[in-house]
């Protein structure tokens, strides 16, 4: 009996430890919550909606203290951005707050205004923008334009109330296509406050002394970026027909597996952004076009088919919302695409001048400059047997005739290393 007693001591004794130990540890792990940090130096699309959903499982898994977005962009892709936001949402549903820090001379335009408004807080550095916020819907009608203006004037009037700031000044960043600089934002109470380092304003959230694990985007992240543009889409996907256009000129395999991963990686990317069919057809058509240029040879087929395909490139945008200081058919994709019709008439020149030419003297020099040509039969036709075509002896085989030794003959075609020939009757 004193001996179960002193097993029950003992066990008690353990469990109590364990139990101590165990507190001490979640304590610990609570002290030691991370805060995650997500460097938002980039435009708004799908690369970086998947870098934020990484960042939102990575904070549920850790129990993160909060979620820091530095940010620097342009803005992007209406879609991405909601997305985005929709995420903040979810983080703060756990439980985790998000805060974005907009550091010095940077900025938070057009779709990333929206994403900075859907944090707890902002806070700006000297010289940083908020803003403009207006959607353009790329060769929308007027109906659409305004219809989508309206609905992110809501938008992001109902993301100013979330968090009691001005909702006039955030409708004005929709409606006027207004931005504040940092001064102006504090100013209107569209922000929480202004520093001059990243450090500062952690401290300002109580998250100075956590331990931090930094967000970027990832090698395939940035390939979705990278194909979530329709003029790079567009590109690749014409470019790619043109290098295996060029590889049936000068065969090399290397080209043509080149062509092949550009169009494929257009094709993917255009299916991301849900790009125009008018402007996929437009570069299909282009690409029909430029192979005709194999049969034709003159260079011309392929300008044609170039620029075609270039004006497909301009008209992949037509109808994709966006959230950006830059967008599809600016003046840099204005550039871009010009620049790809230069490609296709220095291309159909190369065709014209050198590579058709050389491609024409090779038939001449091959067994095809043997059509038309006459010979003489060495061993009789019957209907197969042997000719002699300017000195050198082939097998022949003389079709629905017959021809003996010494008989003149002439090349009708081609078979392998086989002559077709037909017999010449003496008149």
């Amino acid at each position: 009996m004193k001996l179960t007693k002193r097993y029950l001591a003992v066990i008690t004794f353990l469990l109590v430890m364990f139990l101590l130990l165990a507190k001490g540890s979640i304590v610990k792990s609570n002290l030691q919550k991370p805060v995650i940090i997500v460097n938002f130096n980039v435009p708004v699309d799908i690369g970086s909606s998947d870098m934020m959903q990484k960042a939102l499982t990575i904070a549920q898994t850790y129990n993160a203290s909060a979620i820091v977005i530095i940010m620097n962009t342009p803005g992007g892709y209406l879609n991405d951005m909601i997305n985005i936001v929709n995420i903040i949402e979810e983080a703060n549903k756990s439980g985790i707050p998000t805060y974005t820090y907009v550091p010095p001379d940077s900025l938070a335009a057009s779709a990333g205004s929206y994403i900075a408004m859907a944090t707890n807080q902002i806070i700006m550095g000297p010289g940083s923008e908020i803003g403009p916020s207006t959607p353009i819907v790329v060769g929308g009608s007027q109906l659409e334009q305004n219809h989508t203006e309206s609905a992110m004037i809501s938008f992001m009037q109902s993301l100013a109330q979330k968090w009691g700031r001005n909702t006039t000044a955030a409708t004005n960043m929709v409606l006027y296509d207004i931005a504040y600089t940092s001064t102006q934002a504090y100013q209107y109470h569209l922000i929480n406050g202004i520093s001059d380092s990243f450090s500062s304003a952690l401290q300002s959230w109580n998250l100075t002394n956590k331990p931090q694990i930094n967000i970027s985007e990832d090698i395939y992240e940035q390939f979705l970026s990278a194909i979530s543009n329709s003029t790079v889409d567009g590109i690749l996907i014409t470019l790619g027909f043109l290098a295996i256009l060029l590889d049936l000129y000068h065969p090399t395999i290397f080209l043509s597996v080149i062509g092949i991963i550009a169009i494929i990686a257009g094709l993917i990317g255009a299916e991301v952004i849900s790009a125009s069919l008018l402007g996929i057809t437009l570069i299909i058509i282009g690409a029909a076009i430029m192979l005709i240029e194999l049969k034709l040879g003159h260079g011309f087929a392929l300008m044609a088919g170039m620029i075609i395909s270039a004006l497909g490139i301009y008209f992949m945008a037509e109808g994709i919302p966006y959230i950006s200081t830059g967008v599809p058919n600016g003046y840099a994709s204005q550039l871009e695409i010009t620049g790809v019709g230069a490609i296709g008439i220095v291309a159909g020149l190369y065709i014209r001048w050198v590579a058709g030419p050389l491609r024409k003297k090779e038939k001449l020099a091959g067994p095809e400059s043997l059509i038309g040509k006459k010979g003489v039969v060495v061993s009789s036709l019957n209907p197969e047997g042997e000719v002699r075509v300017e000195g050198i002896i082939w097998k022949a085989m003389c079709e629905s005739c017959k021809a003996d030794q010494g008989e003149l003959v002439e090349v009708i075609r081609i078979e392998g290393l086989k002559l077709i020939v037909k017999k010449i009757e003496n008149k």
